[in-house]
């Protein structure tokens, strides 16, 4: 499978978004709160991280705090960049990903990719077309 791409900007290892097995740790072990103003400030999109955290836009920065999100939280940040990350390998860079994210896609029912992220099965189904994209099966 064609690689993921590292978030610059963003302090997550590199192989936690790329292996399983390194993803699994990073996620029990509690990723920091730091990572989710990493993320918003890098990405934008603050209602999708409140959203992935639980809680609104406006209390969003409390999160910014923590030493460490609860294991839930870690893993619905990770699976997040990983969809990001595995994007910005597809596209080449981090303008064109959020392009991308912002446009509203048939293959998604008229729906942009980012207002699908906030939920598990959105992320694997923007994934799905990333991936088909990686492999050239997508226009």
């Amino acid at each position: 499978m064609p690689g993921n791409a590292a978030i610059e900007g963003i302090d997550i290892p590199a192989s936690a978004l790329s292996d399983k097995t390194s993803y699994i740790e990073t996620a029990r072990k509690g990723v920091s709160g730091r990572v989710v103003a990493q993320a918003v400030r890098v990405l934008g999109h603050r209602e999708t991280f409140a959203g992935l955290m639980g809680t609104t836009a406006g209390n969003l920065n409390r999160f910014y705090r923590r030493p460490t999100l609860a294991p839930a939280q870690s893993e619905a940040l990770l699976d997040m960049l990983r969809v990001v990350s595995r994007a910005l390998a597809a596209f080449g860079d981090l303008d064109r990903v959020q392009q991308w994210f912002d446009s509203a896609l048939p293959a998604l029912g008229g729906e942009r990719p980012i207002d699908l992220c906030d939920t598990f099965e959105g992320r694997r189904a923007v994934d799905g077309i990333v991936c088909k994209i990686q492999y050239g099966e997508f226009p």
